[in-house]
């Protein structure tokens, strides 16, 4: 199996300048055999 990489994930809420940042940068390494769960409203 492999490892997987995330790099600067970013999500915005609208568009313009009344965007909403609710994600900022955020990065993950999960390597190989390991479980992850995201949860959140």
């Amino acid at each position: 199996m492999g490892a997987i990489s995330i790099r600067n994930v970013v999500k915005r809420y609208g568009t313009g300048a009344k965007a909403n940042p609710v994600i900022h940068g955020v990065d993950a390494e999960i390597a190989d055999g390991e479980f992850i769960v995201i949860v959140g409203p």
